[in-house]
């Protein structure tokens, strides 16, 4: 299960989607910051608070990828249909009451959230099209956890593929007005976006279709919604739910302060959150295959083997990390150029992107112990770490920001505190918890 062979057959799709979704991200980034610098602020306050309240339907999901990698390490079958269908109802379900609460208050949010006017209508611009995403999202996290949990991630390189070409396309059409479609700007990026979580979710429909799923697994067998295997998924998720909402809400915090400093300084930050996702790739794709994998292997009652398998994905994603952290660390000029011609912009950039690159091998290190830990099952623990983490890097933003402003690579290098702590408190849970007790 654990063989390197079996580790690359499940990180490389996952390693390529994550890819073909970060296309989304640099393109989008890209494009926009051609067409104003606000645009490319807002789109940074507009994507992190989109994000923010999409990653509570993403740990429900997360929550049911646990259970399906328990039972497929298991090998019962059976269970697994009924955690992805009684799932796919209620995260479809959350997604329409996320977008009704969105509609109607985000005018009220962002106006007390948001200090610059213009920053304001910018990111309502977005997020009056971007919430519409909920409903495809969702469905589409929903299969995520679906061919991860069952180690079959191919598929999902596919989708990935399928919708970031969509999206590059629409970008183009829409944002700058080609092809006789309307120039819509940064509304056009919503747009784009929306409809090409759409065509995924259409892609990703068709393909579980096959008679070998639905006979396999028993997906799509609905009849009416089973509360008692909801509330099951709720139980593992919802801890991964708080824990993701407040994650990316005091990420969504770091951006406000950022916002304060002014509109270079958040345009600055867009570009510098664009190649800090970027360079996550690797690191991501092995996280969450450690996460599947250590579901799999308590399952299958190999307990024993979980941190000699973290110690070893540490090692592998440390030799995978360095060279890239290098070469963005040494020329971060050639990255700086995709998203801005500005000359200003681009030397206001590099500080951050050089602070971005070294954070990497924090990120990297502390994402697969947190995933690992995530994985036991055990979500009230991870809460609990992600929590008391946050508190101290929400303080270090808010002292370098406002109370004592420095320079935006400053406010950056909160990332290295955040990970640090994440990383140890971790590693020290791995070690010494009672997680080889814990029963899901």
């Amino acid at each position: 299960m654990t063989s390197n062979k079996n580790i690359f057959q499940i990180t490389y799709p996952i390693f390529l989607t994550l890819i073909a979704q970060n296309i989304i991200n640099v393109t989008d980034t890209a494009f926009l910051g051609r067409v104003s610098e606000v645009a490319l602020g807002a789109s940074a306050i507009a994507g992190v608070y989109y994000f923010a309240i999409y990653v509570i339907g993403f740990g429900f999901s997360q929550g049911a990828q646990i259970l399906i990698g328990r039972r497929n390490g298991e090998h019962n079958h059976s269970q697994i249909g009924q955690i992805f269908n009684n799932g796919l109802i209620f995260i479809t379900l959350l997604s329409l009451l996320f977008m009704g609460i969105s509609y109607y208050g985000n005018p009220i949010a962002m106006k007390y959230l948001v200090s610059s006017g213009n920053i304001y209508e910018a990111s309502l611009e977005y997020l009056n099209w971007r919430i519409f995403g909920f409903f495809f999202a969702y469905i589409n996290a929903m299969f995520r956890a679906f061919y991860v949990g069952i180690t079959r991630t191919k598929v999902l390189t596919i989708s990935a593929v399928i919708t970031a070409l969509a999206n590059i396309l629409l970008d183009y059409v829409l944002i700058f007005g080609h092809w006789g479609f309307p120039e819509l700007g940064i509304a056009g990026a919503a747009i784009a976006s929306v409809i090409a979580e759409a065509i995924a979710t259409l892609y990703l429909l068709l393909h579980s279709l096959k008679k070998k799923n639905i006979n396999t697994y028993g997906i799509f067998s609905f009849r009416k919604i089973e509360w008692k295997a909801v509330v099951q998924i709720l139980d593992i998720s919802v801890f991964i739910m708080f824990q993701f909402f407040i994650s990316i809400s005091t990420w969504f915090m770091f951006f406000l302060f950022i916002e304060r400093m002014g509109e270079r300084p958040l345009a600055v930050t867009n570009i510098g959150r664009s190649l800090y996702i970027l360079l996550m790739i690797p690191g991501s794709a092995l996280a969450t295959t450690v996460n599947t994998l250590v579901s799999n292997l308590i399952g299958a009652e190999r307990k024993e083997e979980v941190i000699p398998f973290v110690n070893r994905m540490i090692k592998l994603v440390v030799v995978l990390v360095i060279p890239l952290l290098l070469f963005t660390f040494f020329f971060p000029e050639l990255f700086a150029r995709i998203y801005t011609d500005d000359t200003g912009l681009i030397a206001a950039s590099i500080p951050v992107m050089k602070v971005v690159s070294v954070a990497m091998l924090f990120c990297a290190v502390g994402n697969i112990v947190f995933n690992a830990v995530s994985g036991t099952g055990n979500t009230r623990t991870a809460f609990v770490i992600e929590f008391f983490t946050l508190f101290f890097y929400l303080g270090y933003v808010y002292y370098t920001a406002i109370v004592s402003p420095s320079s935006t690579a400053v406010v950056w290098m909160s990332e290295f505190v955040y990970w640090s702590l994440i990383g140890i408190a971790g590693y020290i849970y791995l070690q010494k918890g009672n997680w080889r007790k814990k029963q899901i």
